[in-house]
Parts: C-alpha cells; structure tokens; sequence
C-alpha cells in the first residue's frame, strides 16, 4: 500500500511538472509545435537514464524511492520514460528484436487507438 500512495504522490508531482512544462515552452515557442511535449519526453527518458543507473544501481536506493522517483514523478511527468527504459532493458537482455517490434507496436498502436477514439466520439456526437 505504501508502493501505491508513493506513486501516486510522485505521479502528482510529475503532472505538474509537466503542465509547466508544457506552458513554458507555448510561452517561449508558441504554440505550433509540440515542443512541451518533445521536451517533457526526451528530458523525462534522460532523467530515467540517471535514476535508474545512478540512483538505483550505483547507490542502491530504496525501492520506496525507486517508486515515489520512477514510476511516480518521472511516470506523472512523461510515461515516454517508462516506454524508453522498457525498450532499453529489452535490448540489454538481447532482445533488440522484440525491442523494435515494441517500439514500432507502441507507437503505430497508440496513434491508431487515438484515431479510433477520435472517430468514434465523432461518430457518436
């Protein structure tokens, strides 16, 4: 139970940070290209980089803070992360393969799915 309220504390957090984030960049950037998002997933995919072997496997940090870092904070603020770390521990166990089929999968899958969910709505309204 402590596992779930530590994600969900962290996930609070990284939402807001990435709400932030995103005003930031339509402030900076305006507002015809995501560069919110870009950044939120590639500085999110770095963060996740440095947690999980600086932190995690260098200095052996509690899994306590492993959840409330990893999957609440950097989860609440991009699950990009999440999906770049997944890839990574499929190629470091030899599955580059399967690594790619993820990639691709995930991401041709997700943008179908929005498209269904769009049409559908639509469809209905």
């Amino acid at each position: 139970m402590i596992n779930l309220l530590l994600v969900m504390a962290g996930g609070g957090l990284g939402a807001g940070m990435r709400h932030l984030s995103n005003l930031a960049a339509v402030r900076f950037f305006g507002s015809g290209f995501p560069w919110g998002t870009a950044f939120v997933n590639v500085f999110g995919s770095f963060l996740m980089g440095v947690l999980v072997e600086l932190l995690a496997r260098k200095l052996g940090m509690s899994q306590h803070w492993r959840m409330f870092l990893a999957s609440g904070c950097l989860g609440g603020f991009t699950t990009f992360s999440s999906f770049s770390l997944d890839t990574m521990n499929l190629i470091d166990k030899g599955a580059a393969g399967l690594a790619i089929a993820y990639v691709a999968g995930s991401v041709i899958l997700g943008v179908a799915a929005l498209f269904a969910g769009l049409l559908s709505v639509r469809a209905l309204l």
